[in-house]
């Protein structure tokens, strides 16, 4: 059977991780040190689509032990109105990420930069050696260049995906503060949970029949992986399967209506015990309430129909849920036919690197 260039950058993550974190840990210290003197207010972190959900994960499971606030702010939001983003005394460290480092948001968010924060401090994160986002240079910036490996060919971002948000962990965590040689032990530890999940989550996804629609749910920066879980099944099933995201808390207040008798409803459980409190009473629920559709608890409980133990928070968790959807959307492209690399093929109208967007340049902001 035909191992398409997607299911192989999937499966390689885990080496990925524990080599990037051999050799990313040597950099941390400098880093870590260049965010703490940068002078930044708050941590600006932007990108586009998965990109842009990095952030959303990140700024959800740091922020409240984050010294600097943390922002996300997509960078099609940026692009398009940055002067809503423009406040008195804000002096932003923003953090880009980006697979290609290419696209016409990564460009435009640097100008729009040069125009209204020109002495704002820049850390762009790619894992595109000769992009924009690693060539162009800037005030006080520092580039963050990721393993060829991770530079997907795939039309889904996978490896690209879960190791930029490694990496932004690796320097924003406050864990690694007095010790950042842990960073080293963190990516090994993931990368042997993550080879056992392989085996255990193909194998579980081999048996998931094509729904007519997917609901993934969590808690926390759980919910924003769940987002991204979302994403990765509608963009490999070329849109045949809309998939619907939500918080475990909020799916009661109308987004349940999504669900019939054909939808798989995939819960990312919590490894708070506080939070898992709420994820456990939800998807009791739906299973009373929907017999008929398929509810999967995945997490770090061993109760859960399949789990994993790592010891780690939910924000660093989530490359491993993520993984788990990962090889559910690829299972589901290749029994719908689809060419897995690039779904949309003959259809001209998602392509590996947005393209089509026209950059405009700056007006005077609305009085």
């Amino acid at each position: 059977m035909k191992l398409w260039k997607t299911e192989q950058e999937i499966r390689q993550q885990p080496v990925v991780w524990a080599a990037w974190g051999e050799a990313f840990s040597e950099r941390l210290v400098a880093l870590r040190s260049w965010v703490a003197q940068s002078g930044a207010t708050e941590i600006w972190l932007c990108g586009a689509g998965t990109s842009a959900f990095i952030g959303d994960i990140v700024a959800s499971g740091l922020g409240a032990r984050s010294a600097l606030p943390l922002r996300a702010i997509a960078s099609t939001d940026l692009v398009s109105a940055p002067h809503l983003f423009r406040r008195a005394g804000v002096r932003p460290l923003v953090v880009s990420f980006g697979r290609s480092g290419d696209s016409a948001e990564s460009i435009g968010t640097l100008d729009v930069l040069d125009a209204l924060w020109p002495d704002a401090p820049r850390l762009n994160i790619t894992c595109n050696a000769g992009s924009v986002l690693a060539t162009r240079s800037g005030f006080n910036q520092r580039v963050v260049v990721l393993p060829e490996e991770t530079h997907d060919a795939g039309f889904a971002m996978t490896a690209s995906f879960s190791t930029m948000l490694l990496t932004a962990l690796g320097i924003l965590d406050p864990d690694f503060e007095s010790r950042p040689d842990a960073f080293v032990d963190r990516m090994h530890l993931l990368s042997r949970v993550g080879d056992s999940l392989l085996n255990s989550a193909s194998q579980w996804a081999e048996t998931r029949k094509i729904p007519s629609r997917l609901v993934v749910l969590g808690s926390g920066p759980l919910a924003y992986a769940a987002r991204e879980a979302a994403l990765k099944v509608m963009e490999l099933s070329a849109g045949r399967i809309p998939a619907l995201w939500e918080s475990m808390l909020g799916f009661r207040h109308g987004p349940k209506a999504f669900v019939n008798e054909d939808t798989p409803i995939l819960g990312f459980m919590s490894s708070d015990p506080h939070s898992l409190r709420y994820d456990t009473d939800l998807m009791a629920e739906l299973a009373l309430q929907f017999p008929h559709a398929s509810t999967t608890c995945i997490g770090t409980n061993p109760t859960a129909d399949l789990s994993f133990e790592a010891g780690l928070s939910d924000v660093t968790n989530t490359v491993l849920y993520v993984m788990v959807a990962q090889l559910l959307a690829v299972h589901w492209a290749k029994s719908l036919n689809l060419n897995v690399d690039n779904p949309f093929e003959g259809q001209a109208t998602l392509t590996r690197v947005v393209s089509g967007v026209t950059l405009y340049p700056l007006g005077q902001p609305d009085g």
